[in-house]
C-alpha cells in the first residue's frame, strides 16, 4: 500500500480545480445535514405520531429519534471497509438510496412498529453520508486543516436545527407527520443529485484497501491500538450522548417543564444558532490555538457549567425559571460547538492511510455509543431538568477522562506535529 504525505493526497486524491472551496464545504454538510434533518424534523411532531399510532408512553415516543440513530450508528463500520476498497462515491450513492427508499416507505407506515423499523432502515442508508463525508475531508486535508473545514462543515450543518423544527412545525399546521417522511425523501434526492454531478472521487487508486478479513482486521487494530485516535473516539462517543440526551427530551422539557407550546421550536433554533456560531468561531480560532488547546478548554468549561446548572436546579426544586435556564444553557451548547468537530479531527488524524475504515468506526462509537446513553438520560426523565442535567455532567466528566487517557494526562497542550 503507498503511503503518501497530506500534502501529495491534497494535490492528487480528488483535487478538482473546478471545483470551488466553498461548494465542496457546502457538499460535505448537505450529506452531515440529511442526518440532522431526519432527526430535527420529527421532534415537533412526537406527540402526533403518538396519537395518530396508539402510543401511550411519552417516553416511548422517543423511539422515532433512537431507531434512527441505533441505524445511523450501527451501519457505520461496514460502510468504512467498503468506501476503502471500492472508493467513496459507489458507498455515498448506495447509502442515500436507502435512504430515500425508506423515507418514501415511512410515509405509508401503518404502525408505530413499521415506522421505527423504516427510521433503522433510514439510518443505515444515512451511515454512509457521514462515512464518506469525514472520510471525503481527510482525503484531502489533515490536521488544524482538516479542523477548520470541518468546523465550516458544522456550522452550515448546525443550521438544520434552527430550520428543520420550524419546518416541521410549519408542515403540522396544513399536513400531518407523514408528509415529513416525504420533505426528507425530496431532501435525500437533491443530495444525491448534487454529489453525483459535482462530488469527485477523493480516494486515489494506490489508496485503495483489499476487502479481506486480514486487512479489514489489520485497519481495525491500526485504529484501536492507536491511542490519540482511540481515545478520541471515545471521549466523542460519550460527549454525543449529550446532544442526543436534549434533543430527545427538548419536547417534553419546553412543553412540560415550560409550558412553551408548539413556539418551542424557536427556542430550540436558538440554541442550534448560537451553536452554529461557535462552530464558526472554531474554524477561525484552531488554527491559533491549536484544536487540543480549545476543545480541552470548552470541554472543562461544559462540564462545570452543567455541574452548576444541575445544582440550580436542585435548588429550586427541578428546573431553574425559564431565563436563567437558557441563560445557562446558551453557554453550554456555545462550548459544545468547539468540541466534537476538534475531537473529530484529532481522531482521524493519525489515520490517513484507512481514512475510511476509521470515520466508520469513529461514527459508530460517536452515534451508537452517543445514541444509547442520551437514550438512557432520556429514559430517565421525570418531569424535571434534574436527569438531564446530571447526565450531561457525567458525560462531560467521563469525556474529559477518556481525553485525559489518550493524552496520557497532558492536557491544554500546544499543537503537536501531524502524523500522516
Amino acid at each position: 500500500m503507498a503511503m503518501t504525505s497530506a500534502t501529495e493526497t491534497d494535490l492528487r486524491a480528488g483535487r478538482d480545480k473546478s471545483q470551488p472551496y466553498w461548494e465542496f464545504v457546502a457538499i460535505i454538510a448537505l450529506l452531515m445535514a440529511l442526518n440532522a434533518a431526519a432527526i430535527d424534523v420529527y421532534i415537533p411532531a412526537l406527540s402526533d405520531v403518538g396519537a395518530a399510532l396508539g402510543v401511550t408512553g411519552e417516553n416511548q415516543r422517543q423511539w422515532v429519534i433512537t431507531a434512527y440513530v441505533l441505524g445511523f450508528g450501527g451501519a457505520q463500520i461496514i460502510y468504512g471497509p467498503l468506501s476503502d476498497r471500492f472508493g467513496r462515491r459507489k458507498v455515498l450513492f448506495a447509502g442515500l438510496g436507502i435512504y430515500v427508499a425508506a423515507a418514501l416507505a415511512a410515509i405509508f407506515a401503518p404502525t408505530f412498529g413499521v415506522l421505527v423499523a423504516l427510521r433503522v432502515v433510514q439510518g443505515i442508508g444515512a451511515a454512509a453520508t457521514r462515512v464518506v463525508a469525514l472520510s471525503v475531508v481527510r482525503d484531502r486535508f489533515n490536521g488544524a486543516r482538516m479542523a477548520s473545514v470541518m468546523s465550516l462543515v458544522m456550522m452550515v450543518f448546525m443550521v438544520m436545527p434552527v430550520f428543520a423544527p420550524n419546518l416541521g412545525a410549519a408542515v403540522l399546521l396544513f399536513g400531518d407527520w407523514r408528509e415529513l417522511s416525504a420533505i426528507m425523501c425530496l431532501f435525500g434526492v437533491g443530495a444525491f443529485a448534487w454529489a453525483w454531478f459535482r462530488l469527485p472521487e477523493t480516494l486515489h487508486p494506490d489508496d485503495r484497501r483489499e476487502l479481506t478479513a486480514r486487512r479489514v482486521f489489520e485497519a481495525f487494530r491500526i485504529i484501536f491500538t492507536n491511542r490519540q485516535a482511540f481515545g478520541y473516539t471515545l471521549a466523542t462517543g460519550a460527549f454525543f450522548g449529550v446532544l442526543f440526551a436534549f434533543i430527545a427530551q427538548a419536547e417534553q422539557i419546553y412543553t412540560q417543564v415550560y409550558g412553551i407550546g408548539p413556539a418551542f421550536t424557536l427556542y430550540f433554533s436558538l440554541v442550534a444558532c448560537f451553536m452554529s456560531a461557535s462552530s464558526f468561531a472554531n474554524s477561525r480560532l484552531v488554527a491559533r490555538f491549536g484544536t487540543r488547546r480549545l476543545s480541552h478548554t470548552a470541554l472543562t468549561g461544559f462540564t462545570l457549567i452543567a455541574a452548576l446548572h444541575l445544582v440550580v436546579a436542585i435548588s429550586f426544586g427541578g428546573a431553574a425559571p425559564f431565563w436563567l435556564f437558557l441563560a445557562l444553557l446558551i453557554p453550554q451548547f456555545c462550548l459544545f460547538g468547539f468540541i466534537p468537530t476538534n475531537f473529530n479531527s484529532l481522531a482521524m488524524d493519525p489515520l490517513g492511510h484507512v481514512a475510511g475504515t476509521a470515520s466508520a468506526v469513529l461514527g459508530t462509537v460517536q452515534t451508537l455509543g452517543g445514541g444509547i446513553l442520551g437514550g438512557i438520560v432520556g429514559y430517565f426523565y421525570n418531569g424535571s431538568l434534574v436527569p438531564m442535567l446530571t447526565g450531561f455532567t457525567l458525560l462531560g466528566a467521563l469525556s474529559l477522562s477518556l481525553v485525559a487517557m489518550a493524552e496520557k494526562g497532558r492536557l491544554f497542550a500546544a499543537p503537536r506535529q501531524t502524523q500522516v
